[in-house]
């Protein structure tokens, strides 16, 4: 005869929802997952691309970020029980799975119209005085949205109720959402980590792992991103799953090992004490020492992404056009707030209110307006309807760190030459690629097992995988567009950018043959 739990347990199966996702097939959520997707504030994300305007270019980018969130919160879940049944050991309960889930269905509910383009072109504009220390980022709006959403449809007996302990399990949800790196043996830094206590610190590597950047919201945007752009995902997170084991890394030995994976001109460099106290020691996330190539395609898969779509030089100068469509609209439209005070685009981050009426539709507000302010804003749209765009002048990739504002190279491009080109005629974008570390080699940070060893962490060295791994991971692109589009002010662009392009080759090479001082 079946117990009252036994009871519970049945009930709450029959309770999940199942969705048909064309990434990642039939999947059972929870029924509090499907009681937050059920809200007007995740619904809002319906109306959010996934890729902003690389719909404009890619015909297939039609999806937005609420299917890309339902993945996360399943591939979430999916990773959090596939260690707990394959290491019983670690305790991991169903209050730390679904609070994972929970974090990796809420972890964009910040974003706003248009998506990255949001908050990497259109906040950095229209509010500068937010600039400093990242003031605001669409992580921290996710917070302020996932709080809200809870007041306003009353959550907290709801997930009470689901066994959920507040406030310690929502603070939990939240540094899982924002992300944080561990310090598990440092008493003072550990504080920094109130949700769970060191033995679980490998949980917050789940959905927004600051250690290594592999986690779940990467793999569903890479999965769903190269699905709908129509380009081969060469990662396998399946089989990163089925492989994933969670191990004791002990700093101490790890650095007896001598070498560590980063390279400088050639030489594999000795740990240092300073590398010794970057490693946080503890319980990480870990992989079989045969799946080295799969992590690289990981990387390799991002970077192509970022190359081939993110950075695409029609998508950018589409965002662009957005972009300066949005700042010119900013103060002339406005959406209602807490207590009915009226924001614009860019104040309705203060007001989650006034933000859950903030998404793509701004696109569309703008062009069926009447309103004598919005004309300038309006025929830009219209301009990009029409696929009268500003013309791309040409790109460049240096490894060498680019120093001058955008400001700044597009005066040197303008020049003061027989043909009047302008500053104000050029845009210029300036972005920082890598493989999601900076400088740093991201795969100096995953650490591996053995089959024989199954519970012994190491790194794997580069010269122990290919000699052609890169040996670079970061480097600034430079696209220039004009947005005079007769032949003359385009011949003089881009002759003028050839030769700036010409000047820094040759300054790169001429800081190469000297060496360091």
């Amino acid at each position: 005869m079946a117990g009252p739990e036994d009871t519970d347990i049945e009930c709450m199966e029959a309770a999940y929802k199942v969705f048909n996702d064309p990434i990642h097939g039939h999947i059972a959520l929870h029924p509090l997952l499907v009681k937050i997707i059920d809200t007007p504030q995740f619904q809002r994300l319906r109306n959010i691309k996934q890729l902003g305007g690389a719909y404009y270019v890619f015909p297939g980018a039609s999806h937005n970020r609420f299917e890309h969130s339902i993945g996360v919160g399943y591939l979430a879940g999916k990773l959090a029980k596939s260690l707990q049944n394959k290491q019983p050991g670690l305790n991991i309960t169903k209050r730390d799975i679904l609070c994972v889930q929970i974090a990796g269905l809420c972890h964009d509910l910040g974003h706003g119209p248009f998506s990255h383009l949001f908050d990497k072109k259109f906040i950095p504009k229209a509010r500068p005085d937010l600039k400093e220390d990242k003031k605001w980022t669409h992580e921290k709006a996710s917070l302020d949205m996932l709080n809200h959403l809870i007041t306003v449809n009353n959550l907290k007996p709801v997930m009470k109720g689901y066994r959920l302990e507040l406030p310690v399990d929502l603070f939990f949800i939240e540094e899982l959402i924002i992300g944080k790196r561990t310090y598990p043996h440092d008493p003072k830094k550990q504080l920094e980590h109130g949700g769970r206590k060191p033995e679980k610190y490998f949980l917050y590597e789940i959905v927004s792992n600051k250690r290594n950047s592999i986690d779940v919201d990467k793999w569903d945007y890479f999965a769903r991103d190269c699905h709908h752009l129509g380009i081969k995902n060469n990662f396998d997170h399946d089989r990163f799953i089925k492989f994933a084991r969670v191990c004791e890394v002990d700093k101490e030995k790890d650095a007896e090992e001598k070498l560590i994976c980063t390279r400088d001109k050639g030489k594999f460099a000795r740990v240092t004490d300073e590398d010794k106290k970057k490693e946080a020691e503890g319980r990480q996330i870990c992989t079989r020492d045969k799946e080295v190539g799969n992590v690289y395609d990981f990387f390799q898969t991002r970077n192509c992404l970022h190359r081939r779509a993110y950075k695409h030089k029609v998508s950018n100068i589409v965002e662009t056009m957005i972009t300066e469509a949005f700042v010119l609209a900013d103060q002339h439209l406005q959406f209602k707030g807490s207590d009915g005070k009226m924001f614009t685009m860019s104040t309705a981050i203060e007001d989650m209110v006034a933000y859950t009426k903030l998404t793509d539709n701004v696109f569309e507000q703008i062009l069926v307006s009447t309103l004598e302010e919005l004309a300038l804003a309006r025929a830009i749209l219209e301009n990009i309807l029409n696929r009268r765009l500003y013309k791309c002048v040409g790109q460049f990739y240096t490894k060498k760190k680019i120093n001058d504002t955008e400001e700044a190279i597009g005066m040197q491009l303008a020049g003061d030459e027989d043909i009047n080109l302008t500053p104000n005629d050029l845009i210029v974008n300036v972005t920082k690629m890598n493989y999601g570390m900076g400088k740093k080699n991201p795969i100096d940070h995953v650490r591996f097992y053995r089959k024989s060893a199954p519970n012994r962490a190491f790194k794997i060295p580069r010269g122990q995988v290919s000699t052609l791994i890169p040996g670079h991971f970061q480097e600034w692109l430079i696209q220039v567009y004009c947005k005079r589009t007769d032949k003359e002010s385009l011949g003089t662009a881009r002759e003028r950018f050839e030769r700036w392009c010409n000047a820094q080759n040759e300054q790169e090479e001429q800081e190469a043959n000297e060496g360091p001082n």
